[in-house]
């Protein structure tokens, strides 16, 4: 997602004790003292002024003598890097001479030459689909020992006949029959679903929701794993990807191995209702909503999801008519009564009259993507870490309702800032965790967040702007941080999207030489791809927690600590 220059803060939030005001940085365009937020250097170098003649014309703006403008008039674009004026007085020139060959008559005139017949088209490439070849598989059944659990889509990994089949529905340990449900004999592996149970695993339960299971709803990857086992599962992911992308052993990492339930503990059976945004879809036929299934854009039709929240449910949304709408997606916030919906109308189609069980503000998304109130508010408000907090417009927020304060808890006492002290905050959307900063490191800190996402950035700037002492600037990390004239801070937090910070912003991140580091990471491959950079950087683990904030699903949460590594001390040669 490109940006532009990004704008600066306004009000109290953009004052973020730069310049004068704090004592603390340096002039524009120059970095601060060690350990403090500079005023970053946003103007571009200044173009070279033109070169102009003695009546301080440039080439540009001198005008023409009476031949060149005679020459200037309209005509065929330049060829051959010749002037349209001077090319039409070269075809004259030399039309005048062809003329002069004919009228004598001791030269021939030339024959004019037959034109070139025209090119035949040439015949359009045949299509070849795209993929392995082979004949497909699809339908076909195995059965197969389970083996491991696989990152990523509630996958176990199996073999048949030497080729490795994915397979969903399955525990580790378990005999089940495999129905493929994609692949041909030439893929280099199969994905299927375990059909037939032949031999279960302890952890296996009877799944709750009606709409789980092979063929169904793709929303929940664990729904017949108790929750113990499900977390189990979790922690064997967190450990495989730390030892292989990571070189990092759970000891090394400082991690005990387990994942954390977050939450009160619930009756046996019952499904925690923790979700407070659902994405319904509508089915075209019916005009009822419901889920994808997994790997597909079919529609499981649902009359109710087990896991959303119990104020998005008694919205009433699956038992309302939806037709013309690509889409509907209810939120509600776990801060406040606010609901809102999001409609996606289908191309040329009018939204209908909505009527709700409770009272709720609707937006839609037109075909461009842009967002436009119909009718409430544009964003909901939520309520962490001592604050209320805006978001607008369906942006980023955590859908588990504990998942704000859990984090945060987890961040603050990793890093344990301390007065004065100054710190980033990466990826930042609304200010979370740069409000929660900003009270730790009091007035004499600082704290500057940055955020691609420009209608995150004006939510951050409204909800801190009582703090003097924090700056949010928009634009992406890798692009803006090298231009702050930052050279090193305290502490630095970051929570980058699903695919991680990448080489480049860890390596920047490493040269800052912060005291400590929070990662906050809802990929287990990708936090632990990072880790391996930020080793390489000179910094090492030394705690690392992980949350399950998605029960019945395969994801979770993960806050990393990392300090510098200590650097070994020369022996002292007169002890």
């Amino acid at each position: 997602m490109s940006r532009n220059t990004p704008p600066r803060s306004s009000g109290k939030s953009g004052s973020s004790r730069s310049g004068a005001q704090s004592g603390k940085a340096g002039k524009a365009g120059q970095p601060g003292k060690p350990g403090q937020v500079a005023r970053p250097r946003w103007g571009a170098k200044q173009a070279r002024p033109a070169a102009t003649d003695r009546d301080g014309f440039t080439a540009q703006t001198a005008p023409l003598a009476p031949a060149e403008q005679r020459a200037e008039q309209p005509g065929p674009a330049p060829v051959g890097g010749v002037r349209p004026g001077a090319a039409k007085q070269v075809k004259g020139a030399a039309k005048a001479k062809d003329t002069a060959k004919a009228k004598d008559p001791a030269k021939p005139a030339k024959t004019a030459k037959a034109p070139r017949p025209a090119r035949a088209p040439r015949p359009a490439k045949p299509q070849v689909p795209k993929g392995p070849g082979g004949e497909p598989l699809v339908g076909e059944r195995y059965e197969v020992e389970i083996g491991e659990v696989a990152h990523g889509g509630g996958h176990c990994v199996a073999r048949h006949e030497g080729r490795v089949l994915f397979v969903r529905h399955a525990l580790p340990g378990e005999r089940v029959i495999a129905q493929v449900t994609e692949g041909t004999t030439k893929s280099r592996f199969l994905r299927a679903d375990a059909v037939e149970i032949l031999t279960p695993a302890k952890d296996r339960i009877e799944a709750p929701c009606p709409f789980a299971g092979p063929g169904k709803c793709g929303g929940c990857d664990w729904q017949h794993v108790s929750p113990g086992g499900q977390r189990k599962l979790k922690g064997q992911v967190l450990t495989e990807q730390l030892a292989k992308l990571a070189g990092l052993t759970p000891a090394e990492a400082g991690w005990d191995g387990s994942v954390e339930p977050v939450g009160g503990k619930l009756p046996a059976g019952q499904v925690p209702a923790w979700r407070t945004r659902v994405q319904y879809t509508v089915d075209q036929e019916s005009g009822q909503v419901g889920l994808r299934k997994h790997r597909s854009h079919e529609v499981q039709l649902i009359d109710r999801c087990l896991i959303a929240a119990d104020e998005v449910t008694e919205l009433g949304i699956e038992s309302r008519d939806w037709t013309g709408l690509a889409s509907v997606e209810a939120i509600a916030s776990s801060g406040s009564s606010d609901r809102q919906l999001i409609l996606r109308p289908l191309p040329g189609e009018q939204l209908p009259l909505v009527e709700l069980d409770k009272p709720v503000s609707i937006s839609r998304i037109d075909e461009q993507e842009l967002f436009h109130r119909v009718h409430g508010r544009t964003f909901v408000r939520e309520r962490a870490a001592g604050r209320t907090w805006r978001v607008s417009n369906g942006g980023f927020w955590q859908i588990h309702p504990e998942a704000p304060e859990t984090l945060v808890n987890a961040v603050l006492e990793g890093l344990d800032p301390q007065w004065g002290e100054n710190a980033l905050d990466l990826y930042c959307g609304v200010g979370l965790f740069a409000g929660a900063l900003a009270d730790r490191v009091g007035e004499d800190g600082a704290v500057l967040g940055i955020e691609s996402a420009k209608q995150a950035v004006l939510d951050a700037r409204h909800n801190l702007a009582e703090l003097e002492n924090v700056r949010i600037e928009c634009d992406k990390v890798e692009t803006l941080l090298p231009r702050t004239g930052i050279t090193s801070t305290d502490l630095i937090v970051l929570d980058p999207p699903r695919a991680g910070a990448g080489r480049e912003t860890v390596r920047h991140l490493a040269g800052l030489a912060a005291r400590r580091i929070a990662y906050v990471a809802c990929d287990p491959a990708a936090l632990a791809r990072d880790l391996a950079f930020f080793r390489e950087g000179g910094y090492r683990v030394v705690s690392l927690r992980a949350f399950d904030l998605f029960p019945m699903t395969h994801h979770f949460e993960c806050v990393a600590i990392l300090e510098p590594v200590a650097q070994e001390q020369p022996a002292d040669p007169w002890s």
